[in-house]
């Protein structure tokens, strides 16, 4: 994957115009290089490139258009688009009109270079830059990482990427950071620790259930937790999906590994934080032990949950292990998840809906959103819909009928698996870009995790 070049030697100035500093260039450019620029009609229209020959013939410079701030509204991570249309070359970055969001762009750049080559080598080209001194290279560097294992991660088919597999890039990256892991695996020894739910969810699976817990950093400092759905393959049980919408059911890990995206973070730039990682990793399959519509099961806490839906199961494996988190009383608790087609319908793929009852949390993360090119949008959790997640005939309901309000009512099943600590969030993100962007080839993606680095980042 690409990383940042730190030597000039070779390299193209890439200069960035926006629409009022083209007439500025051109009059301080050269008969030849205005002439040039002209006759290729640029006019620093967003995205737009021109090169301009060098004394060998090569290139000698590039001029990329930063249009006009109404135009770059309307995505993000510009820097990368422009990545896209350049020739393949090491380009060094002059000074010009990105201002503060200089390190965002930068970051889009690396994030553009992204391959996934398991299956198929993918040879395209990344152009190299080189930035200015004031941008934090190896920390975008340590970020773009991170991304990268969390889209390697989903991208990977179930059958590379079941329980045993995701347990094992689980430990591979607890080694790497010297984190300390356990691991509960299979249903007996999953009931015997009191996680009947996640053994439930992962009965009928040929590839055990199991709950993956990881540690790092001192014993007294600020406890964190994240808490990531790790459904490696949902079927939907035995209200089983239909095909179209099972095809990308890979991705319903994508709340795991976007959690391991985090800790990636958050261990290779050293925040001083008690972090604690819970990963719930099961298959939702079919065959003799599958939970059925109707059954009640006993959640770790005591409450009981009457199964409507067996498609409804990532909150039942999030519960236990939201209801172990919150036995050690975390500072804060975020539960990461590929949780509901309503938080798609109301907000689309790029912006995951969060739910906080922490103000201060909530503004932090809203703040960290915007500046780090992160989207989110906050939901509430409204607690007058509690009455639609009690079904009377056990404490709670994994699937209301009616349909309405689907993703504040799976967010409202969860907080009731939270009582002690002080600030939970929950995010319910999509995990993949439908169709490629700037900086976001299609495939897997890294939602959400960024901003939640940066409010941790800055208090911390």
């Amino acid at each position: 994957m690409p990383l940042f070049n730190t030597s000039n030697d070779d390299s193209i100035p890439l200069h960035i115009l926006d629409a009022e500093g083209v007439t500025s260039w051109l009059d301080d450019a050269s008969a030849s290089d205005a002439s040039w620029v002209t006759a290729n009609g640029f006019t620093a229209a967003l995205g737009q490139v021109v090169c301009l020959p060098g004394a060998d013939g090569g290139i000698g410079r590039v001029l990329a258009g930063w249009g006009t701030a109404a135009a770059r509204s309307r995505d993000r991570f510009h820097l990368a688009a422009i990545a896209a249309a350049l020739p393949m070359a090491q380009y060094v970055l002059q000074p010009g009109p990105i201002g503060a969001d200089l390190e965002v762009e930068c970051l889009g750049w690396l994030l553009g270079g992204y391959r996934f080559s398991r299956y198929r080598e993918d040879a395209r080209p990344v152009p190299n830059l080189v930035c200015p001194q004031c941008v934090r290279t190896e920390r975008l560097g340590k970020l773009a990482e991170a991304a990268f294992l969390t889209q390697d991660l989903i991208n990977t088919p179930a059958r590379d990427m079941g329980p045993s597999a995701l347990e094992r890039a689980f430990l591979a990256l607890a080694e790497e950071f010297s984190a300390t892991a356990n691991v509960i695996r299979g249903i007996d020894a999953l009931e015997s620790a009191n996680f009947p739910m996640i053994a439930a969810v992962g009965a009928a699976a040929a590839d055990a259930p199991r709950l993956l817990d990881m540690t790092w950093g001192r014993a007294d400092a600020p406890k964190v937790t994240i808490v990531g759905k790790g459904v490696c393959f949902d079927t939907g049980g035995l209200n089983i999906k239909p095909g179209a919408s099972m095809g990308l059911m890979k991705k319903d890990m994508g709340g795991a590994a976007n959690a391991l995206g985090l800790a990636r973070m958050v261990m290779s730039l050293g925040l001083d934080i008690r972090l604690r990682v819970l990963v719930p990793a099961v298959e939702n399959a079919i065959s003799g032990p599958a939970m059925r519509p109707g059954d009640i099961l006993t959640s770790r806490k005591g409450l009981t949950v009457e199964i409507n839906n067996t498609d409804a199961e990532g909150r039942l494996v999030l519960a236990d292990a939201l209801a172990l988190a919150d036995e050690e009383s975390p500072e804060l608790l975020f539960s990461l998840a590929t949780l509901t087609g309503a938080a798609r319908v109301a907000l689309g793929p790029d912006v995951p809906p969060f739910f906080t009852d922490d103000e201060s949390l909530a503004a932090d993360l809203g703040t960290s959103s915007v500046a780090v090119a992160d989207p989110l949008w906050r939901l509430p959790f409204w607690t007058p819909y509690e009455p639609l997640i009690e079904p009377g005939i056990a404490d709670l309901d994994n699937a209301p009928s009616g349909g309405m309000a689907g993703a504040v009512t799976a967010a409202l099943f969860l907080r009731r698996f939270v009582e002690n600590c002080p600030a939970y969030c929950h995010i319910d993100m999509y995990g993949w870009t439908p169709t490629a962007k700037p900086g976001r080839p299609k495939g897997g993606a890294c939602h959400a995790v960024r901003a939640i680095f940066d409010v941790l980042e800055s208090r911390y």
